[in-house]
């Protein structure tokens, strides 16, 4: 029996777990589950719209057949799955286990009007960017924001605490760690906003997009029109027109780009705070039973974000490949885009794992604030700069030069050495105190909350 040590991708086998509520929206049993909701609320539609043959149709009927897909089980999948085998064709067979469920509830005469002037691609180009769009909404998004939320709380926690930037990885200006994680969050947030104003677009206009069929047996009907509202109240869609027989995915790829860039901050993130590690500057709460290093039972590794900077990088990889890919299609379809999309749920689910790992790691970190002052502490020369702009408002000559010729000899810069430093300076008293009223712990500049 297969379980998920038999499985051969981690996301459903060592980390099922965490992505298993994306299987509601990614798996073969969600994409069917889709389909059927699809095929139920077109036929409710065309209900709707007066059609002379379907006059008869009675409206109580329409909240049990929204239960086939409202109380979709896996033996339903399953039988799907078993027609498919003899039709050799995933859509199709929704369609005939659509018509036996008519059969069944009293509503064998309206049965051709299951899949009525559709393309397999009218179905497929509406269940995927629906399932992707709840998926988002669900369970994509609320556990971004939970994570951003974690860390704007850890940002406000440790805003106070003076922290020596590094530019190039060499000592610089002072800032302090709270606002340095600000950095992140505010990327993210923008960035969140900007993807959500992406449309959820869908393709829906029989075999070209012309609603061809539907013209041709009821000619006096604007199905664009029809198509639109169907489309966009009924499944909360964007309807694309002018398409091929397929939607064109350049909204999708902007969505799948707009996820590489959250992920590329993600991964921006997870380094610094390796790095911050590395220096001692986090220590990481320590949970009884755990081991760091097989071989030095002194480290702590930072292994949570290394895992979430894994998992973003294979999710980025696959989230490029498919923005580069599905806006492609030979003249007005090929199979290509329906092959890679049964891969969409695949980067969503590495990227939960990081977030979950993101998460799990940021509730670890311990500030060791007194590495951090030590650091502070031994970088004096990082005053040199408000030094020299002071001196620059008192018109003094030269400043830069002269603080150039202080910290430019390879000899250490103390606080001793700056108050010397200050005192031989032709400048007034008052501004001889404000200057060594100046050190690495207070010069942070203006903080916005």
């Amino acid at each position: 029996m297969s379980t998920a040590l038999h499985a051969i991708t981690p996301i459903d086998g060592r980390y099922a777990s965490k992505t298993e509520a994306l299987s509601t929206y990614f798996s073969e049993f969600a994409l069917i589950r889709y389909r059927v909701r699809v095929e139920i609320e077109y036929f409710i539609a065309l209900c709707q719209s007066d059609l002379p043959q379907l006059k008869e149709v009675s409206t109580t009927s329409f909240e049990p057949l929204r239960d086939l897909y409202r109380n979709f089980t896996t033996e339903d999948a399953q039988k799907i799955k078993d027609i498919e085998k003899v039709t050799n064709h995933d859509v199709k067979a929704v369609e005939y286990f659509i018509k036996e469920a008519f059969e069944n509830m009293g509503l064998s005469l309206f049965q051709e009007f299951i899949h009525f002037g559709l393309t397999s691609q009218d179905i497929n180009n509406t269940s995927i960017p629906l399932s992707l769009k709840e998926a988002m909404e669900n369970v994509i998004y609320p556990e971004l924001n939970l994570l951003i939320k974690a860390m704007e709380a850890s940002a406000q926690a440790w805003a106070h605490i003076p922290l020596l930037a590094r530019t190039h990885g060499q000592p610089a200006s002072p800032t302090t760690l709270g606002k340095e994680l600000q950095v992140f969050t505010t990327r993210l947030r923008i960035q969140l906003t900007q993807l959500k104003s992406i449309p959820h677009s869908a393709k829906f206009g029989g075999a070209t997009g012309n609603f061809n069929a539907h013209a041709v047996a009821y000619s006096e009907r604007d199905w664009h029109a029809w198509g639109d509202r169907f489309v966009e109240t009924q499944l909360g869609l964007s309807r694309s027109y002018p398409t091929t027989q397929i939607e064109h995915y350049d909204n999708m790829a902007a969505q799948f780009d707009a996820f590489k860039r959250i992920n590329n901050i993600f991964v921006d993130f997870c380094r610094d705070v390796w790095t911050y590690v590395s220096m001692d500057y986090f220590k990481q709460r320590i949970k009884k039973g755990e081991i760091g290093s097989s071989a030095m039972p002194h480290k702590v590794n930072p292994i949570d974000f290394e895992n979430a900077e894994g998992n973003l990088g294979i999710a980025n990889a696959l989230f490029e490949h498919l923005a580069a890919k599905l806006p492609v299609s030979r003249l007005q379809r090929d199979l290509t885009d329906s092959t890679v999309l049964r891969n969409v749920g695949v980067p969503y689910s590495h990227l939960l794992i990081a977030i979950s790992s993101m998460t799990k790691g940021l509730n670890k970190l311990l500030v060791n604030e007194a590495k951090i002052a030590s650091d502070l502490e031994a970088n004096w020369a990082v005053v040199a700069e408000a030094i020299q702009n002071i001196l620059r408002r008192e018109g003094y000559p030269k400043p830069y030069e002269a603080l150039k010729e202080l910290t430019r000899t390879n000899t250490k810069i103390t606080a001793e050495s700056i108050s010397t430093f200050i005192d031989q300076l032709s400048v007034r008293q008052e501004i001889k105190l404000e200057l060594k009223n100046i050190t690495p712990s207070n010069y942070i500049g203006q903080m916005r909350s």
